[in-house]
């Protein structure tokens, strides 16, 4: 079973139960990037309690592996809970979108895209960017700082930039992005 099936799957579900998705992580990074090997599945969901019930009803139970309670808690802290895919191993993170500027803006301007053969909503290249450098910052990951140079030297023409900047700015990423640019080969 491929990417595609598995994306094609879950956003099926997501359909059905009625929630708004966004992909984003490793995925969307090498959609605008450069590919990096991963088992990891990374979707931003916006999603009330009564979808995510239903998300775990309609996912076969011999086929997938959910904890309706831990999906519960993470809506109510607004954090992450997982789906595993039995079949293929693919581990799937699901993301409670946060309440604040930044997130609702991204989510607003996720965009369709054909991945994987599937059609699929998948975060812009300047918020993979803003959001690989926020990761990078929490967890002073070099691999997400890896995935923002790949990104911005693959798009880097048609980024906006002055979003990249206002975002930057607001979330304290200047030595993030310092750091990325300079990687990239360019003065920050």
């Amino acid at each position: 079973m491929t990417a595609g099936d598995v994306f094609r799957r879950i956003t099926t579900a997501f359909d059905h139960a009625g929630i708004a998705y966004m992909l984003s992580g490793s995925f969307a990074s090498a959609y605008y990037g450069a590919a990096r090997s991963t088992q990891d599945i990374d979707f931003v969901i916006e999603a009330a309690p009564a979808q995510l019930q239903d998300l775990a009803q309609q996912l076969p139970h011999e086929t997938y592996y959910i904890d309706l309670a831990a999906a519960l808690e993470a809506h109510k802290h607004r954090s992450v809970f997982n789906i595993i895919d039995l079949t293929t191993g693919w581990k799937i993170d699901l993301i409670i979108r946060k309440n604040r500027a930044f997130s609702e803006e991204e989510f607003r301007r996720r965009c369709k895209v054909n991945l994987h053969g599937v059609p699929i909503f998948v975060a812009t290249a300047e918020d993979v960017i803003i959001s690989k450098l926020e990761w990078s910052k929490i967890s002073q990951s070099q691999r997400q700082l890896e995935d923002v140079v790949a990104v911005f030297l693959s798009r880097r023409d048609s980024l906006d930039r002055a979003y990249l900047q206002k975002w930057i700015v607001n979330l304290q990423l200047e030595a993030e992005w310092k750091t990325a640019l300079e990687r990239a080969g360019l003065n920050a």
